[in-house]
């Protein structure tokens, strides 16, 4: 609330207080028949236009990094080694022979053959058809008024701050590939793999396709002309610009994306400390992991259209549909107890909103 009235106060107070300095301080005194103020209370609804953007995600496991594999099973590295390089039957023979379950750090007879892996595509990438939406939202809407004369006013408008659901789109895949070094008798014989794989990290639909929610605060403030008469015509269209701010709080993530994500830092956190098969693996590492999800405030142009319908000199009605250029750059981050980033994910949030106004107003 406190962000409401800072911005119509730093809207309004240049032009009352150069009318009030005109009209030698008396401009709030009328002769009755011309209202200076007017309040109205009502039905607002948003309805957001903007389309999700890709998610763009980036980690701390660095192109070029060279992560020790440690332990992990055969049937783990089948899965990622790139097809048409087998050499001696060493894949469709050795691997194959040893077991599907057996640990390549510890091998009857070799011993520790997993060796190395220098990773690459991890630290940069963009998600196609990923992404967020608002939904549509209703609350409770004020609007106030200020008549500088029978056409011109100064107009703030607000509402209860409604919770938004944001809605997800898309799947969240970490792009990975790389170069097995084997170690032992098998690296000297063989020489490196390639591996590549698309990780799954996360599924932004589900929870019923509602990723996360937010508290949205959208005061708005401008300026306002209205057509016609009072007096005289009872049903007077108007025209309004102004801006718009956003701010956004009480923002909760899908339980559902909040621990897989912690799970996708857990990997990362495996490769810094040179378990890359445990990462491959879905093994947590010895950190915990924290997600973090914020929205950044924006100012955004606001322009209206509406009328007002006078049932007497004081009480009217009043409708309006207004729409804002508003976007907000959405960032979630994965840190250990460390405190150190081990995941970013940021995308922007296109809402664009038409805002419907219908209300009933006092003027005095």
């Amino acid at each position: 609330m406190n962000k409401t009235l800072t911005l119509a106060c730093a809207i309004a107070a240049p032009l009352l207080f150069s009318q009030s300095a005109v009209a030698e301080f008396d401009y709030f005194k009328t002769d009755g028949s011309f209202k200076r103020f007017s309040v109205s209370a009502g039905w607002l609804h948003a309805s957001p236009q903007g389309k999700a953007n890709p998610m763009q995600t980036t980690t701390a496991a660095k192109d070029g990094t060279v992560a020790d594999n440690g332990s992990v099973k055969v049937k783990t590295v089948r899965e990622v080694l790139v097809k048409d390089q087998d050499r001696f039957g060493f894949i469709d023979g050795t691997l194959k022979g040893l077991g599907a379950e057996t640990d390549l750090s510890d091998v009857t007879i070799l011993g520790d053959v997993s060796g190395t892996t220098k990773i690459n595509g991890l630290e940069s990438w963009t998600s196609a058809g990923t992404g967020l939406e608002a939904d549509d939202v209703d609350t409770f809407g004020l609007l106030f008024n200020y008549y500088m004369n029978d056409h011109w006013s100064i107009e703030v408008k607000a509402g209860i701050p409604p919770k938004v659901d944001i809605l997800g789109q898309g799947q969240v895949y970490a792009p990975l590939s790389g170069k097995v070094s084997p170690s032992g008798i098998a690296g000297g014989l063989l020489g490196d793999f390639d591996i590549s794989k698309n990780i799954p990290i996360t599924d932004l639909t589900q929870g019923g396709g509602v990723s996360s929610s937010a508290r949205a605060w959208l005061p708005a403030a401008g300026v306002q002309y209205q057509f016609g008469k009072s007096g005289v015509n009872k049903f007077r269209p108007y025209v309004g610009a102004g801006v718009m701010y956003a701010y956004f709080n009480d923002i909760e993530l899908n339980d559902g994306i909040r621990n897989d994500l912690e799970m996708a830092g857990h990997q990362i956190q495996n490769i810094k400390d040179g378990k890359a098969g445990a990462a491959l693996e879905n093994v947590k590492s010895t950190q915990g992991m924290s997600v973090d999800v914020e929205a950044d405030s924006a100012f955004a142009p606001i322009v209206t259209i509406g009328a007002t319908y006078d049932f007497n000199d004081k009480w009217f009605g009043v409708g309006s549909v207004s729409y804002a250029k508003l976007d907000s750059d959405t960032t979630i981050t994965v840190q250990n107890d460390s405190g150190e980033e081990l995941i970013r994910a940021k995308t922007n949030l296109d809402i664009d909103p038409y805002i419907t106004y219908l209300g009933v107003g006092y003027r005095f």
